[in-house]
């Protein structure tokens, strides 16, 4: 299986700890998912993240096709960064982490994802048509939210 990356840095006006306070809650993850993902959380039992925690939830990966997404939790620095993995969902791996780092002007927020695709190797000739712009597509939502939320610098 191959591993992809996708990296993604952003320069938000707030603190660490509001962004922190911010980020470390799975509920505010719903405002940062593109509406066409019809992203719901099913499961989540606290709002402090804490590692071993279990978040489970829905999402449409093609038009009327929906999937279970399960994460764990893997490691928390606390007010640092936070690392989140799939257990079950659409991808074959997913390895999530977070970082938060003071900066001059506010956080430098760093998103590194790698991933691998199912379905070999049908899923790999997706990657390029599908999967990867999706991907690029979802973190560009993120960013132009957070960006209006929070401002950059």
């Amino acid at each position: 299986m191959k591993i992809h990356v996708l990296e993604q840095t952003q320069r938000l006006a707030i603190s660490t700890e509001e962004a922190w306070a911010f980020f470390s809650s799975p509920r505010n993850l719903d405002e940062i998912t593109p509406p066409e993902l019809g992203f719901k959380i099913r499961s989540c039992l606290s709002d402090k993240m804490h590692e071993g925690q279990i978040i489970t939830y829905k999402v449409k990966v093609f038009p009327a096709v929906w999937v279970d997404w399960v994460t764990e939790i893997k490691a928390v620095e606390e007010g640092r960064c936070f690392i989140d993995e799939q257990r079950f969902g659409p991808y074959a791996f997913w390895h999530h982490r977070h970082v938060f780092e003071p900066g001059s002007g506010g956080v430098v927020m760093t998103d590194l994802i790698h991933y691998g695709l199912p379905f070999q190797p049908f899923g790999e000739m997706a990657h390029g048509l599908v999967v990867r712009p999706k991907l690029e597509r979802i973190f560009g939502f993120r960013r132009e939210i957070l960006a209006k939320r929070f401002g950059e610098w």
